[in-house]
């Protein structure tokens, strides 16, 4: 178990969602993706009285946010699990927000194994309590499923060379070993480009271990029908698969009413600060009555 202390998220778009969900006094409000609890302290001290729930999968975050947001007492519940299974009862709130993808943290602290800029162990488990890890799907699974993975949810066109070259090096231990791996399977020109050439890799395999995009669909199907009249729904992603989602369940929920034609971007000044902002985009919906 990680130390709190070492769970640090810095929360993006904080501005932007905070002036978006239009927070009232005494408003009831849900952080389906608590992370470190950034966003739900903002919310919390933007008006009097304010009630939140907040949600995550993973057991470091929850306690990090715990911690975090321990001054407001039991204004706060917390609730550990993934956002798509959450129940909330006859509960109806003022705005929901969703965080999505892989926190700061989680890429910071290398035992999780989320990133191949340090040595650790295949993980990328959000909720450490499941047994599917990605050293389970780089091992086990067979050369077409990896190859499929790698096109689909890391949308990587090199997919089967790189699938090809990973079942002949098999087995993996670490990160970095996959990495490697990876950057000498595709062409010499791809190794030094923008990103690295096992970016897109690392992405498909934490959302498949970690079901992501099946989860975001549930969740944005349900999450309409837990606002008020006129509550808000603020959702952040980082990636096309997941703004893909967001974009056409919201415009497609009959509950729902679009304010945000386009996604928010974060401004230059946040880029400049916080480089991981540069890929987000926040996406507003309203409840309509029915």
């Amino acid at each position: 178990m990680q130390k709190t202390s070492e769970f640090l998220h810095v929360p993006v778009l904080s501005e932007e969602l905070v002036e978006g969900l239009a927070i009232c006094p005494g408003g009831y409000y849900l952080d389906a993706t608590v992370g470190g609890g950034g966003h739900s302290q903002l919310i919390l001290a933007t008006a009097p009285n304010v009630q939140l729930t907040a949600i995550d999968r993973d057991a470091n975050a929850i306690a990090a946010a715990q911690a975090k947001l321990a001054a407001y007492g039991d204004t706060v519940q917390f609730w550990r699990g993934n956002f798509a299974e959450y129940e909330p009862g006859n509960t109806l709130f003022d705005g929901i927000i969703a965080d999505l993808g892989v926190s700061s943290a989680q890429l910071d602290i290398t035992e999780r194994g989320f990133s191949f800029r340090h040595t650790a162990d295949l993980d990328m488990r959000m909720d450490q309590n499941q047994s599917l890890t990605a050293a389970e799907i780089i091992n086990h699974w067979q050369e077409a499923q990896l190859a499929d993975i790698f096109y689909q949810y890391g949308e990587e066109r090199l997919s089967r060379r790189i699938a090809r070259r990973i079942v002949e090096k098999r087995p993996f231990q670490s990160t970095t070993e996959l990495a490697e791996v990876i950057s000498y399977s595709v062409p010499r020109k791809y190794r030094y480009g923008r990103i690295h050439p096992a970016t897109r890799v690392f992405q498909a395999l934490r959302i498949v271990v970690n079901q992501e995009l099946d989860s975001l669909e549930k969740f944005l199907a349900r999450a309409p029908n837990w606002l008020k009249p006129g509550g808000k729904i603020g959702i952040i992603s980082f990636h096309s698969l997941e703004d893909r989602i967001v974009k056409h369940t919201l415009r497609g929920s009959s509950l729902l009413r679009v304010l945000t034609k386009k996604p928010i971007m974060a401004k230059e000044e946040e880029q400049a600060e916080n480089p991981r902002s540069r890929s987000a985009k926040l996406r507003f919906a309203e409840r309509v009555d029915e």
